[in-house]
């Protein structure tokens, strides 16, 4: 279910996954990939496709919610500040939400809107997982750099490759342990 307004979300109060990152970080190459089921989520080269807040229902029991990118889109200003709405609108007020993937480009680490992020939500006590995408593009040295600069914010990150698979049995091993009944 695809949702452009707050009344739209979900109602049934299931537990939410929420996927937030950068524009064209790979979160829809994440989804697909923790899914098993190519195609679910729309991918795209190019930045911005993801307008609205998608919501998969898995198994009955969650949901994996896909919220649109940040930074770089080639859409008009107005879209962007109705996205970004959008998307506070739905951290500040989901209370089903019970993990944030915050989704960094393995190759870029840390950007100045990802920090942002980041300190928003532990500003708000909020539980969240850091994922380094597009894993498999680095060499073995350049992975070693990378994990090392997105640790220096105090996070122990989960490689991921939507080539390879690597890192989709640690992811759902966090999601897992997060639905667990408290």
């Amino acid at each position: 279910m695809s949702a452009g307004k707050p009344e739209m979300f979900p109602s049934d109060r299931l537990p939410e996954i929420a996927f937030l990152g950068r524009s064209n970080v790979g979160k829809s190459s994440l989804l697909n990939a923790l899914a098993g089921r190519k195609g679910l989520a729309f991918t795209s080269n190019t930045p911005g496709r993801t307008q609205t807040i998608n919501f998969y229902r898995v198994d009955g029991a969650f949901y994996f919610v896909d919220l649109p990118g940040y930074g770089y889109a080639r859409v008009p200003l107005r879209h962007k500040l109705e996205w970004k709405e959008l998307v506070e609108q739905y951290l500040e007020n989901a209370e089903t939400l019970r993990l944030s993937c915050l989704i960094l480009d393995a190759r870029r680490g840390w950007m100045g809107k990802d920090l942002d992020l980041k300190r928003w939500l532990e500003d708000r006590g909020s539980r969240f997982l850091v994922i380094a995408t597009k894993f498999d593009k680095l060499n073995r040295s350049e992975q070693e750099r990378g994990l090392s600069a997105i640790r220096q914010e105090g996070v122990e990150p989960l490689p991921f490759s939507a080539v390879t698979g690597r890192g989709v049995r640690e992811i759902w091993q966090a999601i897992t342990t997060t639905l667990r009944p408290r």
